[in-house]
């Protein structure tokens, strides 16, 4: 198994930026797919970027251009550089790690972002 903690979220006005960290309790060398999600209120969890070993990328539509998601293999962490804010990206983003040949799921706990107007 594969703990994860989030970091980073917090209160910003629109148009500012913020880095979320995800910390692994493990070598993220050969984990699958590392992700990053969110869920606002009343909303289903919706994916937001994804990086696999191989460091591809992709991205909701929405957050095209303005968030990065970026991998350091020594640090045991996976990053979220978001700029451009907007309100719209208010929500509680959670890690994910899926690794193993029975593609496990790992969640963390939960960082809230919120983005005032």
């Amino acid at each position: 198994q594969v703990q994860l903690v989030e970091s980073g979220g917090g209160l910003v006005q629109a148009g500012g930026s913020l880095r979320l960290s995800c910390a692994a309790s493990r070598s993220i060398f050969s984990i699958n797919t590392l992700g990053w999600y969110r869920q606002a209120p009343g909303k289903q969890r919706e994916l937001v970027a994804t990086i696999t070993t191989g460091d591809s990328t992709n991205y909701a539509d929405s957050v095209k251009g303005r968030f990065t998601i970026s991998r350091d293999n020594a640090k045991n962490t996976v990053y979220l550089q978001m700029t451009s804010l907007k309100p719209e990206d208010t929500a509680v983003y959670y890690c994910n790690a899926q690794y193993g040949f029975l593609l496990t799921n790992s969640w963390g706990q939960g960082t809230q972002v919120t983005v005032s107007s």
